[in-house]
């Protein structure tokens, strides 16, 4: 069965029915459908205003740099073509192979509705020749016509319609010899001949360069190919060459033996330049048959891709159907036949082809960035048979890009917008894929680059809390993760740890709670490593991992755990808190690992005492918590006590100036003791608080942690959800607050 499910889509490059070959060669596959498309309907009906509009020099400015383009773009598709085998769809399935499937759906998607325009662009010129040669037709019907009778013969056979490409060829190869060969036309000025308007360089490019992205429909045939990675390179660069001669030299001929006013006015002049301009008719009608039957033939087959990988909703999963042993895609010709009809019916030659235009250099722009980042990368998987040096691939992305600019900075902005919804379309649908493509390899190149630059010593003021949480299994402690997540918010880097203290942890039982924890978080939107390992009990596994885990300079920096009210494990639990200490890892204890919640999130207490150390770490933690979504209508409160007034006085003059530098927002609540202990001060005042922040005290070699730890968890019992917090860094958070 071809149909996929949605989470796993089956990709194309592993479906038996598109594997099958149907032997098309070099020539018949590849050189003649791009051949045939570049010398096309703007070769025969636009080329003489192109040259009328700026002039020799300006046109074969125009020819070269748009073949420049082109074949600079064909030249990375060589070299993705001889390092995979390219399946059926084409340039969208280099790029979903290389860049992976969200870029190439993204970029797949208008390719398929340029190459569906496409067919309306060369019908729309079939009809127009025939128009102006026979003015009592309309124009439109024929037009539509033709669309019906070019898609019918894709869907009888791609075969006969690849061999009756051979005859337009001939008669194509016919009307240039006989538009060599004929005569001049006479500078005569016609009395009341209706002006042409004049328009610039870059709108006469866009209209042209559609003349040149003939190197698309052999591309397009891959899955048809015999010998893909062989054929696409040879035959792209053989239709190249042969359309940039012919460019080079029409517009010469053009130039020379045409009027300036008769080159604008007529779009059939070339019929008059022709020693039988019935020939060059030939050549028109066969050129724009030919170019639409190839893009009947590669547009659905596109489609057909896309449907298979799943990028398509599942409701449209049907499209990529094939029938037959070459499985044809008649569906998906249907659907690309009825989106032709109605831009036959509403389109204009020259409103379609700067379209075409944006989406071509688009695609171009895309298969160049490919290639490069391929090489720079220098993957041991990247190993093309053709090799091309990045900096082309670069030069050609970076051609692409600007010329779209210059051609309509409006429309680039657009296309790039309608890509990019895309993107992230398919990137929220977390489309799986059984191939891997360059962006693990492009994040690790920044990785490790990253890495190496970070030095040892800490960069106070771009300190940021990289937690470790040692929560066990998730679900079981989820608002310590909710908590370490909401102290992050995907800014720092998150860690779930989970020690397992089983007799038979193995790696295989390791490896697969590591995903089922990841998918576990992925499915809550929490962005977090996990962490797996077994040991004897969960406060050596605990040690360990802060002793090893990290790599490099970046390692956790901040422990998150919850407590334990176990008497008998208190002792072992004071040792691990030391531990973490000794190694500077600042350290956070959830009392009762945050099971009671933590209320209308409104109201975050923090008993403060300065900011040196443990004071200027919770005031961070406080400001960092208010930033999240889940905190953010919340208020932090400073509290702090003073024995009498004027000490009450003095401290929201001084604390009160300082916690405005700061900026932190935090809200300044001197306490004035009355006689009252402070724990009955920290009970009354944090009764109604949400979450309470309290520092403790650093453990020393011969301090009783575990007792002291003890008698503060009894102090502040009938509170809100508590953290005790310890900075262990040797360094000033009050600077990373100034």
């Amino acid at each position: 069965m071809l149909l996929r499910p949605f989470r796993r889509p089956r990709p194309a490059a592993e479906s038996v029915v598109a594997a099958v070959p149907t032997g098309l060669g070099t020539f018949g596959g590849v050189f003649t459908p791009s051949i045939l498309t570049i010398l096309g309907v703007i070769m025969y009906l636009r080329f003489g205003w192109v040259v009328g509009q700026v002039g020799l020099v300006g046109t074969l400015v125009i020819v070269t740099l748009a073949t420049g383009i082109t074949f600079l773009t064909a030249l990375s598709i060589a070299a993705i073509a001889t390092d995979q085998r390219v399946r059926a769809g084409g340039a969208y399935y280099m790029i979903s192979r290389s860049l992976g499937i969200e870029t190439g759906g993204a970029v797949g998607v208008p390719l398929y509705l340029a190459q569906a325009l496409s067919i309306a662009l060369y019908t729309i010129g079939f009809a127009e020749s025939v128009a102006l040669r026979f003015p009592g037709v309309d124009q439109k019907l024929v037009g539509l016509g033709t669309t019906v009778v070019v898609a019918v013969l894709a869907l009888v056979s791609a075969s006969l319609a690849i061999r009756a490409q051979y005859v337009i060829m001939a008669g194509i190869v016919l009307s240039l010899l006989a538009l060599l060969f004929g005569p001049s036309i006479p500078d005569v000025a016609v009395a009341g001949a209706v002006e042409v308007p004049r328009v610039g360089f870059w709108v006469v490019f866009a209209v042209f360069f559609p003349a040149v992205t003939g190197i698309m429909a052999g591309v397009n045939m891959s899955g048809d190919l015999r010998d893909p990675s062989r054929s696409i390179p040879t035959g792209t660069f053989a239709a190249v060459g042969v359309g940039y001669l012919i460019y080079m030299t029409l517009p010469v001929l053009l130039y020379l033996r045409a009027p300036t006013a008769d080159l604008l006015a007529d779009p059939l002049v070339m019929t008059r330049l022709a020693v039988w301009g019935d020939a060059i008719l030939i050549g028109v009608w066969g050129a724009t048959l030919s170019s639409a039957l190839g893009s009947v033939l590669g547009a659905p087959r596109v489609l057909q891709a896309l449907a298979r990988d799943g990028v398509l909703p599942r409701r449209l999963a049907w499209l990529g159907r094939g029938s037959g042993d070459a499985d044809t895609p008649r569906l998906g010709t249907a659907v690309t036949l009825a989106l032709a009809l109605v831009a036959v019916w509403f389109g204009d030659l020259n409103l379609i082809a700067p379209v075409l235009s944006m989406f071509f250099l688009a695609t171009y722009g895309v298969l160049n960035a490919s290639a490069a980042i391929e090489r720079l990368l220098m993957s041991p998987s990247f190993r093309p048979t053709f090799r091309v040096h990045w900096a082309f691939s670069l030069v050609g992305f970076l051609g692409c890009l600007a010329v779209m600019f210059l051609i309509n900075a409006v429309a680039t902005l657009v296309a790039f917008a309608c890509i990019a919804g895309v993107y992230l379309w398919l990137e929220r649908r977390s489309l799986e894929t059984t191939w891997g493509d360059v962006r693990r390899g492009l994040w690790m190149a920044v990785t490790r680059a990253g890495l190496l630059r970070l030095g040892e010593e800490v960069d106070t003021k771009n300190w940021r809390p990289n937690l470790l949480v040692l929560s066990g299994a998730p679900q079981n402690r989820w608002p310590l993760v909710q908590l370490a997540s909401a102290i992050t918010h995907n800014r720092s880097i998150l860690t779930v740890a989970t020690v397992l203290t089983t007799p038979d942890v193995v790696p295989e039982r390791i490896l697969n709670l590591e995903r089922q924890i990841q998918d576990y978080l992925a499915e809550r939107a929490v962005q977090a490593l996990v962490r797996v390992i077994g040991a004897p009990d969960p406060f050596e596994g605990a040690e360990r991992l802060v002793d090893s885990y990290g790599l490099g300079a970046l390692v956790p920096n901040t422990i998150l755990l919850g407590d334990t009210r176990d008497p008998e494990r208190q002792a072992r639990y004071g040792m691990s808190i030391a531990h973490f200490h000794a190694n500077r890892r600042n350290v956070i204890i959830a009392r009762d690992g945050g099971v009671a919640g933590y209320g209308q999130r409104r109201r975050i207490d923090v008993w403060w005492s300065g900011l040196r150390g443990n004071g200027g770490l919770m005031l961070l933690l406080s400001y960092l918590l208010h930033r999240s979504l889940d905190w953010r209508d919340s208020e932090v409160r400073i509290q702090m006590v003073a024995p009498n007034e004027d000490a009450a006085q003095e401290m929201r003059r001084s604390v009160g100036e300082r916690l405005r530098e700061t900026r932190t927002g935090a809200h300044l609540d001197v306490i004035l003791a009355e006689g009252r202990p402070f724990d009955q001060i920290l009970r009354e005042t944090s009764a109604g608080s949400d979450l309470v922040l309290i520092g403790l005290a650093a453990p020393t070699l011969d301090s009783d942690f575990a007792a002291y730890y003890t008698a503060l968890r009894e102090r502040t019992a009938g509170l809100p959800t508590t953290l005790f917090v310890l900075a262990a860094e040797d360094i000033a958070f009050g600077q990373v607050l100034a």
